[in-house]
């Protein structure tokens, strides 16, 4: 079987109309099979794509798109409750919970597992397999040889996995929103001064090294995951589900590019080549993949 392309939710803050048009385009011009809609970094975002969510949810349908609904990734205000439950309620469509206030909401109707919420073991997969989750996407920090042993947990519970395989990665969480702070303000009077940084706002280190991407309260790596070298690996232990996490600059490239690999008609360095002439603004990184520092680039290892 050939894996699936899936595409995970925008994280950022982009201007309503080109959120629109960027799905327009995955529905019109991508192979991707799954898309995942909804905000899942800040409540306060969320309604400003109210308006634009119902042609987006039709254009994606239309093109034989299956659609699902993410939720929020960390709740702590009444607003924050309010929309997971709306979110979580919604009928007709599959859920991802990021929160296990979502779990709540759900109970054990089948759902999807993102990749903002924790599976690192065998027993949380149990955890998660046994209250109805059907597709559980694992932490962008997991090496190889715990993706295997997690993808042979799952067959009895006939749950697919799925693994983030390009975008940046997310490392961390924190009720404070790092974007108003950099910018003097609070978080309930930010301003949404996030749509300043439509792939978020770089952090470097004292001595001026590129560190870090800040994302609202969300901290991601600077480098850009890319598994692409990887895919038959992946393959191999019985990973079919394969994401593609959105940046404003190289996304359509990279699906295209995976998309060729998985279809045997470029080779991975090839697929390399054509994402790195794609003006990326940061290096690629596979560390985590091989059990090194997640920031790092190795060329494929060879075979044990």
């Amino acid at each position: 079987m050939t894996a699936q392309l899936t595409l995970g939710p925008v994280q950022y803050n982009w201007a309503p109309e080109d959120w629109r048009d960027f799905y327009f385009r995955i529905a019109d011009e991508t192979p991707i099979h799954t898309v995942f809609l909804g905000e899942v970094i800040c409540s306060k975002r969320a309604p400003l794509y109210d308006n634009q969510l119902p042609d987006v949810v039709e254009r994606l349908h239309d093109a034989g798109k299956e659609v699902v609904f993410s939720t929020l990734s960390e709740v702590t205000t009444d607003i924050d409750r309010r929309l997971v439950k709306r979110v979580a309620i919604s009928e007709g469509f599959p859920i991802e919970a990021n929160d296990v206030s979502a779990l709540q909401q759900m109970g054990q109707d089948p759902h999807y597992i993102g990749p903002l919420m924790n599976c690192y073991n065998e027993e949380a997969l149990a955890v998660y397999a046994e209250n109805g989750a059907k597709s559980i996407c694992l932490n962008p920090e997991m090496p190889k040889v715990g993706i295997a042993e997690l993808a042979k947990a799952a067959k009895p519970y006939d749950v697919a996995l799925e693994v983030q395989v390009y975008g940046r990665m997310s490392l961390a969480l924190s009720a404070r929103c790092y974007h108003a702070r950099a910018h003097n303000r609070t978080k309930d009077s930010c301003l949404f001064v996030c749509d300043q940084d439509p792939d978020g706002m770089r952090l470097d280190t004292l001595e001026g090294d590129e560190f870090l991407t800040v994302n609202g309260i969300q901290t991601q790596s600077h480098s850009i995951l890319n598994l692409v070298e990887c895919l038959d690996e992946l393959q191999e232990i019985g990973i079919n589900r394969l994401r593609i996490s959105p940046q404003s600059i190289g996304t359509f490239t990279a699906i295209s590019a995976f998309d060729d690999v998985l279809q045997d008609k470029i080779s991975p360095s090839e697929a390399l080549k054509k994402m790195r002439d794609d003006r990326v603004d940061a290096p690629f990184s596979n560390g985590f993949f091989y059990q090194r520092p997640g920031y790092e680039w190795h060329d494929k290892m060879p075979a044990e």
